[in-house]
């Protein structure tokens, strides 16, 4: 069953009561690199919940699955008990490492942990942090901020541990600066308001910096920040989120202190959800994001940059993106089949400022397709949507939790997960494609991970998140994604876990792209489900750190 959202909300998220195997090392140098009588109950459930929180719902349109509180912390001594080996999965010359381990580097039998978030240090890209929704038993849905770190370009995971012990915590967000200082934005869960922490040490400790719930927020917030020395807002960090179930009121917030103060809030138009937001070479700022069915928008602020104005939205372009977003759907039934991500371009060259979109979309009532949109004139207009999946057209097959990265050189890479290769249509497959000519051409696409049960491993959820992530630099992308490899014998089921794994033009075979201007029907050949091995790459020397530059007064 496909539930494709149009006006109308999917079920709350709401909490219930109550390497085994020897592995050939392979070459992995060091590189620089989420009835009627039920849907009445339901539905006065929403307005009752909207009228306490003192808000009112947006005219037509309710809202997305809702973050709640509902069972407490596990009971001391039901976590970490017992381990396994971690798994490390290969995938012909593709490895997936795990990366929730305890501190022996072992699997932890009975947790769970999704909707990963990435970020990689830009000087130094050895070290790599992720976060992500940690749940210490499959028994409960209370879930709190993990984190875990690599030194070795994500061989070996370390999981320190999460944010703060027992507090409930939900929808985590890394990103970093061009200098290497790590952020993670999370929500709390209780209040809907949310809080930066910082890392300098490549995401092994974290520092609250705003207060818990000092950065405003909401349910399904989002965060980016502005990397270019020369632009006037350099280092403000943005934020959105749903407005309808928000800390207090609004959907957009702005900080020009890294993340330490933000300011009250303000709306967007046309309200958008389930999206992310980037930044320009020249401070422009731009969100990506949809009306929960098929409208979808790009919105830009030119003067969110500029510290002595409040920022507004000069410009709000609708995109088409060739389908409709989908909730609920059979692969993913508590969650998303994907969001809106948006990146840009600030690669210098021919590129440079291009605004892409991309979005696991439902085109035709069932399944879905990852398709992309772009622009080249700053987001006043954009192209057709552009089908990235390559396999043939078949509407019930799922190609969900599409995402994308730009690299510094201008090379998009998308990921997403993909039930091509299945008879059953569930077991899924992580799947790689990437263009070098800003969107227009992509390349075949490349199967990079072993097929898994999505299924599997529910932690009083139906779902495994609603998102993955992958953070870009000029030879790949490094991967962050939830999957189910590890076998529990106590359950008899899989486990959901997090993984890293390193993707590559060089790890498939040779592109030849052919352009696909506007989606068509013609059924091109099904990729093999082992990727052409790939040759061992050149070692890469790691660069210099650069000194960050002392940003002029701000007032």
């Amino acid at each position: 069953m496909v539930r494709i959202i149009n006006h109308f909300p999917g079920p709350l998220e709401v909490g219930v009561p109550t390497e085994a195997t020897t592995l050939q090392r392979v070459n992995h140098s060091m590189r620089f690199s989420t009835a009627s009588a039920k849907l009445f109950i339901f539905v006065a459930s929403i307005v009752s919940l909207a009228t306490a929180l003192g808000q009112t719902p947006l005219p037509g349109r309710l809202t997305e699955p809702l973050e709640k509180p509902g069972m407490p912390p596990a009971p001391l001594g039901t976590y970490r008990l017992e381990s396994s080996p971690r798994m490390i999965s290969p995938y012909g010359y593709f490895v997936s490492y795990q990366v929730n381990v305890d501190q022996n580097g072992q699997n932890i039998l009975g947790d769970a942990a999704n909707e990963p978030s990435i970020s990689v240090d830009p000087t130094d890209g050895n070290k790599i942090a992720i976060g992500w929704r940690q749940f210490n038993t499959i028994t409960s849905n209370f879930r709190q901020a993990g984190y875990g770190y690599s030194t070795d370009a994500g061989i070996t995971w370390h999981f320190p541990g999460v944010l703060q012990n027992n507090v409930f915590r939900s929808d985590p967000v890394t990103n970093s600066d061009e200098t290497g200082n790590f952020f993670y934005l999370s929500l709390l869960v209780n209040t809907f308001c949310g809080d930066i922490w910082r890392s300098t040490n490549g995401g092994q400790t974290w520092v609250e910096r705003s207060p818990d719930g000092g950065a405003h927020s909401g349910d399904k917030e989002w965060f980016t920040l502005d990397r270019t020395p020369s632009s006037m807002g350099h280092g403000f960090q943005y934020q959105f989120w749903t407005g309808f179930f928000a800390c207090d009121f609004g959907e957009f917030s702005r900080s020009t202190d890294g993340g330490a103060t933000w300011q009250s809030p303000i709306n967007i138009p046309n309200s958008p959800v389930w999206g992310t937001l980037d930044v320009a070479s020249n401070g422009n700022l731009f969100i990506g994001g949809g009306d929960e069915g098929s409208s979808f928008w790009c919105v830009r602020s030119s003067n969110a940059q500029n510290p002595n104005v409040t920022p507004t939205f000069d410009q709000v372009t609708t995109v088409n993106m060739g389908g409709n977003t989908v909730f609920g759907g059979a692969i993913n039934p508590g969650g998303l089949a994907g969001q809106m991500f948006l990146a840009v371009d600030r690669s210098g060259g021919p590129t440079n400022n291009n605004v892409y979109m991309v979005s696991s979309v439902s085109p035709a009532g069932g399944g879905t397709d990852v398709r992309f949109a772009r622009s080249t004139d700053g987001g006043v207009t954009f192209s057709a949507p552009h089908r990235i999946n390559d396999d043939p057209v078949n509407s019930n097959k799922w190609h969900w939790f599409g995402t994308l990265s730009v690299a510094p050189n201008g090379r998009i890479d998308s990921v997403w997960l993909d039930t091509r290769n299945a008879a059953n249509n569930t077991d899924s497959q992580l799947f790689y494609s990437w263009s070098t000519d800003g969107g227009v051409t992509w390349a075949p696409n490349v199967a990079v991970s072993n097929s898994f049960n999505p299924f599997e491993g529910y932690p009083q959820q139906n779902k495994i998140g609603d998102y993955i992530t992958i953070v870009s630099d000029n030879t790949g992308g490094d991967v962050a994604y939830s999957a189910t490899f590890n076998f529990n014998p106590s359950t008899g089921q899989h486990e959901e876990d997090v993984y890293f794994v390193r993707v590559s033009p060089t790890g498939g075979p040779t592109p030849t792209p052919t352009a696909t201007p506007t989606p068509t029907a013609t059924a091109t050949a099904t990729p093999s489900a082992t990727p052409t091995p790939r040759p061992t790459p050149t070692p890469r020397s790691m660069p210099t750190p650069r000194p960050r530059p002392t940003p002029g007064p701000r007032p």
